[in-house]
């Protein structure tokens, strides 16, 4: 093992030790590089000759660029070519955790670490199989997953995922679910996911539910498990209803248990619209973390992010910079807000006028972010996606034996045309099945 990494994991050791036993063998290895290109490089900023980075100069000194590229650009050739830190621009990473601390009132005196910047949230994920997984370990989360779970922490990690049913039968969030897997079989390391608003359901736990799940992962931890938990926050924010857990449950995880690892994974690519900037950011949280802790598991993370994508794009990170300091931010985002939560009601109102959509499919409970499910009564979920797609023009998900439906992406003009074409496929097909019997 380097010493560099070594090191890490002595920091680690002597303050939290319960998050040195969550690394996986590659995450207790892993380390930024201190001592060689980077460092040497850095030791050379601001001489008369500077012939070790690895960019191309102009004869001024400025970043070389493409006149046609910087035509289209608003941002200096330092912002939009040069390459950002591995961790990211120590200016958005700084401005990212005050609006963690903004957006989530419950973080209000607790500690966590500086956001590292991500190649967006699947990046982060994958960091987060680098540092946590190893082949054949379980990660516990809800049955209605988004699919590229199965390719990050299945497919590249080894991982496997066993999940316990997200509802009961009464339509809520199903705790004692979560309970059973968690509390089966040995003391010892446990990798947990959470994901709300969740992807494919559009679902938030209640205020009640969200702390009834902190309790759960309370009681796990004071069992003697080590847990790292994920918080899968792709969809923050979006959250239409009263009674609803207004914040990132991180805020009730970050500080819970010293044997239980909180792993913020969040970003603008929902938040902010802005889906093919690519940039995320992974936080850490754990309650008797030291600045010590959050530096060396920050390393890491960086370290992975160097030795993968080396890091996310400057470009991006400078164009969001700008925004947030812009006056508009705020009010341009709430429109947004207020146009896709319009769509949420119309979607409820929707259902709630047609009771006969029942007698072909029933609703999953939704209460914010991009999406909404149907469980269909009669009919195969990929037939009717194939009859709607062939005889309706309309393009439906379907996983898992239910259809996801992104209202999102949807005109309110046109919301109530989906569901009557989803009703209307979901018939033919169920008569077509009944006259083959």
């Amino acid at each position: 093992m380097d010493l560099q990494a070594e090191q890490l994991n002595e920091k680690i050791k002597a303050e939290c030790p319960a998050v040195m036993e969550l690394l996986s063998r590659k995450g207790r290895e892993i380390y930024f590089p201190k001592l060689g290109i980077l460092a040497q490089s850095a030791e050379a900023h601001g001489k008369a000759i500077n012939a070790t980075i690895g960019i191309a100069l102009e004869e001024n000194g400025g970043p070389m660029t493409l006149a046609c590229v910087m035509r289209r650009m608003h941002l200096s050739p330092g912002l939009a070519v040069s390459y950002a830190p591995s961790s990211g621009r120590p200016d958005i990473r700084k401005q990212w955790k005050a609006m963690l601390w903004k957006k989530n009132p419950g973080l209000a005196g607790k500690t966590f670490s500086l956001p590292v910047v991500t190649s967006a949230l699947t990046h982060g994920l994958s960091i987060c199989g680098y540092l946590f997984c190893d082949p054949g370990e379980t990660i516990v989360l809800a049955d209605l997953f988004w699919e590229n779970y199965s390719l990050i922490f299945s497919r590249a990690y080894g991982a496997r995922l066993e999940s316990f049913p997200m509802f009961t039968p009464r339509g809520g969030l199903n705790i004692e679910g979560l309970r059973e897997r968690l509390m089966a079989g040995p003391v010892g390391k446990k990798i947990v996911c959470l994901n709300f608003p969740n992807n494919p359901t559009g679902y938030t736990p209640t205020v009640a539910e969200a702390h009834a799940i902190a309790d759960v992962l309370r009681q796990a931890a004071e069992r003697g498990n080590r847990l790292v938990v994920l918080v899968d926050d792709a969809y923050f924010g979006l959250v239409y209803e009263p009674g609803v857990f207004p914040e990132s449950i991180f805020s009730l995880l970050c500080d819970l248990h010293p044997n239980l690892l909180a792993v913020k994974l969040d970003g603008p690519t929902k938040e902010d619209y802005v889906w093919g900037f690519r940039v995320g950011f992974i936080t850490y949280g754990v309650r008797g973390g030291t600045p010590a802790v959050y530096e060396a598991l920050e390393a890491k993370t960086s370290g992975i992010i160097r030795g993968n994508i080396s890091n996310a794009a400057n470009v991006s990170q400078s164009l969001l910079a700008n925004a947030y300091n812009d006056d508009a931010y705020e009010m341009e985002k709430q429109g947004k807000f207020a146009l896709l939560r319009a769509r949420y009601a119309l979607v409820k109102e929707i259902l709630a006028a047609h009771p006969e959509y029942a007698g072909e499919f029933t609703a999953l409970p939704f209460n914010s972010g991009y999406f909404m499910c149907v469980r269909l009564r009669r009919a195969d979920p990929e037939q009717v996606r194939q009859k709607l797609l062939a005889d309706y023009s309309t393009g439906v998900i379907s996983m898992g034996g239910i259809i996801r439906l992104a209202f999102s992406a949807v005109p309110l003009a046109q919301l109530p045309v989906l569901f009557d074409n989803l009703f209307r496929a979901a018939r033919d097909v169920s008569r077509v099945g009944l006259a083959a019997i």
